[in-house]
């Protein structure tokens, strides 16, 4: 399990995280949701160690990350943009998270015949697609079995049927008991994978639960709708 206690995080005068409390559970898909600006992406870094939280404290499987590095090892991690050495293939990158990870074994194989990939190891990286380096970067995270994996707008650029084995994989990865954190901007998308939900506005956590608890307590049956319906009765408390 991922916890989150009290985060707060300022960037000058702008407070982009307030007093965040979460639960990310083994077993479950949770997604983190929200419209631009509300935090999302502040807090996945902080997860990540890529940012410092001003207070807080983030536990991973009940150890508080106090600066030590040595949690990352647990985490795989697929940025939604992944900046890559242009002039590598697709092997050497592989290669070398490997080496770095210190990776044993040939579990990317696995993957690698998952997102069709077989053809284009030898290609640099420079040549290939949006979708293409989309399934580079589910290989890289999935390939050393981490225990907890975030996935940040997943299947952005992938076509149909590469986005849909995808969905299969992660929900594959939510049965071996792991923690699994998405980001989306589809909602359909969200409601199709995930479990729980936590919803950021204007950096506090709105709502934290069952997407099934959201539509109820915003009278609907879409989580479309009930995300514009926040929105909407946000706007018209700030006018």
């Amino acid at each position: 399990m991922v916890e989150i206690q009290n985060l707060s995080k300022r960037f000058g005068r702008f407070e982009v995280l307030r007093e965040i409390n979460a639960n990310f559970k083994s077993g479950k898909i949770t997604a983190i949701a929200g419209p631009n600006g509300s935090g999302k992406t502040t807090l996945i870094k902080i997860i990540l160690g890529l940012v410092k939280a001003d207070n807080g404290i983030v536990y991973v499987f009940g150890e508080p990350i106090n600066g030590d590095c040595s949690y990352r090892q647990k985490i795989g991690y697929m940025p939604q943009i992944a900046n890559y050495p242009e002039n590598l293939t697709i092997s050497d990158i592989i290669k070398l998270i490997k080496e770095l990870r210190n990776v044993r074994g040939n579990i990317e194989e696995k993957f690698i015949r998952e997102f069709n990939l077989e053809n284009d190891l030898n290609k640099p990286i420079r040549t290939l697609s949006g979708g293409t380096r989309q399934k580079v970067g589910a290989v890289l995270s999935l390939m050393f079995d981490p225990s907890v994996l975030i996935f940040d707008e997943p299947t952005v650029g992938m076509d149909p049927v590469v986005s849909s084995r995808f969905k299969e994989i992660m929900l594959e990865e939510k049965q071996k008991g792991k923690v699994i954190i998405i980001t989306s901007h589809v909602m359909s998308e969200i409601e199709e994978l995930a479990d729980e939900i936590l919803f950021l506005l204007n950096g506090k956590v709105y709502f934290s639960g069952l997407i099934s608890e959201l539509l109820i307590s915003q009278n609907e049956t879409k989580l479309e709708r009930a995300v514009a319906k926040i929105l909407e009765n946000q706007t018209i408390l700030d006018v």
